[in-house]
């Protein structure tokens, strides 16, 4: 019996150490949240449009004509990203999607009018649990399908950005999540190509403003907040 004793003894330890070494590799090595949206993934988009065809027989491209309404095109992506502690191990979780429909209005420099709808069922992480999570008890999305979000006042660039440049500017509108509606302003950084708009973005979210439960498990506590991070870009209609 004694023997059986000190067996068990050493077993546990162990097993905490196994249990341990393997959060350590899913945290290190298995989960692999995609990077941060950034400026320079902004220019990678803008840069893939296609060359526009010329048409005064020059090879020079056409300057790019910002007057009007533009459509989001499927390689604008938009999705969450919310710090996690797992059994201690800081991890981040995040996922995207590209479902997105919309369109913005420009006149001269400004942003007069702009509306985008996201499919929130559509938005995927690298762990099928967590997105049954998301899509569950988080998000509700048989309830609440659809993330919104409408320009409420014109955004002021100032000036349209040089091929290549990227200009910031503030942006204000309501944001639905969840089935709430909130005001929210945050900064955008735009950037102008060929035939082709990109505008990056992000808006920091507390989830009880949006009624959404806080998504902690009894493995894996959470913050109160997360970020929604995008990256918009436009063709014209």
């Amino acid at each position: 019996m004694n023997r059986w004793v000190k067996r068990g003894l050493i077993a546990i330890p162990v097993l905490v150490a196994l249990l341990f070494g393997a959060i350590l590799v899913y945290a290190n090595f298995i989960n692999d949240p995609p990077e941060r949206l950034s400026e320079a993934q902004l220019s990678e988009r803008v840069a893939s449009a296609a060359s526009a065809p010329t048409t005064d027989g020059t090879d020079s491209p056409p300057e790019t004509r910002v007057d009007g309404t533009w459509n989001v095109t499927d390689e604008s992506e938009f999705g969450y990203r919310v710090e996690e502690v797992l059994f201690g191990i800081n991890t981040t979780a995040a996922g995207r999607s590209n479902q997105i429909s919309g369109s913005m209005t420009i006149d001269g420099s400004t942003v007069t009018d702009a509306s985008f709808t996201v499919d929130v069922g559509s938005i995927t992480s690298d762990e099928s649990r967590r997105d049954s999570q998301f899509r569950g008890r988080i998000m509700e999305v048989d309830r609440f399908p659809e993330a919104t979000f409408t320009l409420g006042a014109p955004i002021e660039f100032g000036a349209v950005p040089a091929a290549g440049k990227q200009i910031t500017a503030s942006a204000t509108g309501d944001l639905t999540l969840h089935g709430v509606t909130r005001p929210v302003t945050f900064d955008v950084t735009a950037e102008a190509g060929e035939n082709r708009i990109g505008v990056l973005g992000n808006i920091p979210v507390r989830f009880a403003d949006y009624d959404i439960d806080n998504p902690s498990t009894r493995a894996i506590t959470t913050e109160d907040n997360g970020l929604l991070e995008f990256i918009l870009v436009f063709e014209p209609a």
